[in-house]
């Protein structure tokens, strides 16, 4: 099937006549239960992974791998009984990955960055309903953000959205349409499977103990040299045995790996002893060294998200004019558009907005003492900031949360002064409606190539939303029961860290700094900015050499073992797309994500038998 004529209404019609595959089962009640179950694993991996490294994985591709393979197993069961079950298609397939995004990404948008740093600063849980309650009504109503702009950003101008691009070449490959290859599915789904058992038996024997675990494998391999006298381990410098940091690795690009791994060399090899020798740092250790290296990291993020987004100021342009040219033609009278029957209607985002606007400006004033009139700017500027972020992920497949956050933060800052909590969850809010309405447009996209029907997408995503919102924060407090790991070895919580001194710095300044750390701050600041202008006016031929910001920031907020584990998985990856591209395109993801998948789903079980008390820490 071909992709669709972007602009014409004439084209759009002939696509609708020739191509539009109305009869084919899409939002079936098989879809949205399997969709919901598959994006609630997803959502426990994601939450997982994140607070281990400060990413939310990727979902749509690995669920309609997971999907595939669910299907054709309960196909073949059924079988065997004799029971005929109609096979899952491509559309099928790709509404069902719709539920398990919307699921899958309840982890980002800032949701448990904001959620992590509000336990960081404050110690305090909230209870847990109306936190279900918060984050539900924030993708919703991103949810809802997209409706107004899906037309121009997918129908008309055609933006790439590379992610829902390359879940349709999946979701035809492993369908076997349009040239996919028979039984490729299979074989995908079969080394996802592997990948996770190998990683699911490995995370329980290194972490579930017991007096009746004969043995456990040790969690880290200290490397066989010193640093200022000290072993490396003092350093964080180790080999880790959580292939979950391999699996991330091998889903980022390889220049941010090396930039990750260059970050974690220089941070914990060069800058943490220079500062201990110096009497800065009064201890070795993960938690001592970061406490002061998380100001030019923070800063090196932000710098960057923010010079990044005033580079892209003509896709910001494009944003509010793309909205104008929208009314502008309701205005005009345009003629009835072909795609009215499967579109959402217009008048649904005004209603979504009357709705769900004044459920989150009450949760913001009773749960994070945010006042009620700062709650009424929050809502409106974060729907503005949504349609900015679809915009941005369509162009460029990044959502700028790290530049979004901020902006709202120094906003709160500035009319809430101190309020820590109000700031990290003014935050939150940009965040998470920027994300959703992005992750909307991306599996929009998606459909918009299969033939697939965007209304019921919607349908899909919300749905999605409703079963990650109910599992993420008992998730959360089942694996971090007592906030005080946050920001460990253990639980490194990168992004947390980020938002929490972020919020520290705008809401109640960086005076309590201690000087060189505020001379630290402005050199990330630089730095960050330096960066982004060498990688945007650089010649091609070097922008590859160029660290990535977003590597060199985290690194200095994650123990250098993990820095090493991740370049470790990019390296692995780089030599199995060169080595063979065949093999690469076909197994690198689903090995990667099945061993995410599989370390990160034993993680939270293991969790679990703590808390039943089966298990120890």
């Amino acid at each position: 099937m071909s992709e669709i004529p972007n602009t014409t209404a004439a084209a759009e019609t002939r696509w609708l006549a020739e191509t539009y595959q109305r009869n084919r089962p899409q939002l079936t009640v098989r879809a949205v239960l399997v969709g919901m179950m598959i994006g609630a694993v997803m959502c426990l991996s994601n939450l997982y992974v994140f607070f281990k490294t400060g990413w939310s994985m990727g979902v749509t591709i690995t669920a309609a791998i997971l999907a595939f393979a669910v299907f054709q197993a309960g196909t073949k069961a059924l079988a065997v009984l004799g029971v005929k079950v109609r096979p899952l298609g491509a559309l099928e397939n790709n509404a069902l990955s719709t539920v398990s995004s919307g699921a899958g990404f309840m982890t980002g948008g800032g949701n448990m960055a904001a959620f992590g740093a509000l336990m960081m600063v404050t110690s305090v849980r909230p209870p847990q309903v109306p936190m279900i309650a918060w984050f539900g009504a924030i993708a919703a109503l991103g949810v809802f953000t997209a409706i107004p702009i899906k037309r121009q950003l997918i129908n008309s101008e055609g933006l790439p959205f590379p992610t829902g691009k390359a879940t349709a070449e999946t979701l035809r490959a492993i369908h076997n349409e349009a040239g996919g290859t028979a039984g490729e599915g299979s074989k995908q789904a079969g080394a996802l499977g592997l990948a996770a058992l190998f990683a699911a038996v490995l995370a329980w024997l290194r972490d579930a103990k017991a007096a009746w675990m004969p043995f456990n494998i040790p969690a880290q391999f200290g490397l066989p040299f010193t640093i200022g006298g000290r072993p490396a381990l003092d350093w964080t410098l180790a080999l880790k045995s959580e292939v979950v940091l391999l699996g991330a690795g091998a889903l980022m690009s390889f220049r941010t790996a090396w930039s990750l791994l260059l970050g974690g060399l220089l941070t914990y090899g060069v800058l943490a002893p220079s500062l201990f020798g110096q009497g800065i740092l009064h201890a070795t250790g993960y938690k001592n060294i970061v406490g002061w290296t998380v100001w030019p990291g923070a800063a090196i993020l932000v710098a960057s998200g923010l010079t990044s987004f005033a580079l892209d100021w003509k896709s910001v342009g494009r944003s509010f004019s793309g909205i104008a040219a929208i009314f502008a033609r309701k205005e005009a009278g345009a003629a009835a558009d072909p795609m009215d029957e499967v579109e959402c209607p217009g008048w649904w985002f005004p209603a979504g907005f009357i709705v769900l606007g004044p459920i989150v400006i009450v949760l913001m004033t009773v749960l994070f003492h945010i006042p009620w009139w700062a709650g009424v700017i929050a809502v409106p500027l974060a729907v503005v900031m949504g349609f900015i972020a679809a915009r941005v992920t369509g162009e460029t497949d990044v959502t700028p949360t790290k530049a979004l956050g901020p902006v709202t933060q120094l906003i709160f800052g500035v009319i809430t002064p101190g309020n820590l909590s109000g700031n990290i969850m003014s935050a939150n809010v940009t965040g998470g409606i920027g994300l959703h309405a992005a992750d909307l447009l991306t599996t929009l996209k998606t459909g918009w190539l299969l033939g697939g029907n965007p209304r019921v997408q919607f349908y899909a995503q919300l749905f999605g939303v409703l079963a990650g919102a109910a599992v993420v924060v008992p998730a959360f407090n089942i694996l971090i029961p007592d906030p005080s790991v946050l920001g460990t070895d253990a639980w490194p919580a990168p992004s947390c860290l980020i938002w929490a001194g972020v919020s520290k710095a705008f809401a109640g300044g960086i005076g309590s700094l201690d000087p060189l750390a505020r001379v630290a701050m402005a050199a990330g600041l630089a730095l960050g900015v330096a960066l982004v202008l060498l990688e945007r006016f650089a010649p091609r031929a070097l922008r590859s050499y160029i660290p990535s910001p977003a590597g060199l920031g985290i690194a200095m907020v994650v123990p250098g073992s993990n820095a090493i584990a991740m370049f470790s998985g990019a390296l692995i990856a780089l030599v199995v797309n060169r080595a063979n591209s065949t093999v690469g395109r076909r197994y690198v993801v689903p090995v990667a994500s099945g061993l995410i998948a599989g370390e990160s789903l034993m993680g939270v079980v293991i969790a679990m038998l703590i808390v039943a008390k089966v298990l120890t820490k």
